[in-house]
């Protein structure tokens, strides 16, 4: 059985900083391309930061770009979003995924979210 389990949200202050991870069973991270996602309440979900298997590609919507970094820990079991100068905008739940290739068009398996709120 295949999960993804997102971990590290909570509330910080507007400008504050956030780590979340998300640790993977039965799923090599490492081998596949991951992303993260948020949804803020009335709102669609949204793209946030992915990570090419084959390669450190990392790409970022525009909104996050300079300010959210995507990362693999040194073991590849951990996927990472450290979220830097957070403003309210920011306040989510935030889903990791996983899919074979960055090109496919479907992400395969997410995880539950966790949430983050930012505090103005």
């Amino acid at each position: 059985q295949v999960q993804l389990v997102e971990s590290g949200g909570g509330s910080v202050q507007a400008g504050g900083s956030l780590t979340l991870s998300c640790a993977a069973s039965g799923y090599t991270i490492r081998y596949n391309c991951m992303g993260w996602f948020r949804q803020a309440p009335g709102k669609e979900r949204e793209f946030v930061a992915s990570i090419y298997a084959g390669n450190d590609r990392e790409d970022y919507a525009d909104d996050v770009k300079g300010r959210f970094a995507i990362s693999r820990d040194n073991t590849n079991k951990t996927l990472n979003l450290h979220m830097d100068r957070l403003n309210p905008e920011d306040t989510a739940k935030y889903y990791c995924a996983g899919k074979r290739r960055c090109i496919d068009d479907f992400y395969t398996y997410w995880g539950q979210g966790t949430q983050a709120t930012v505090a103005s």
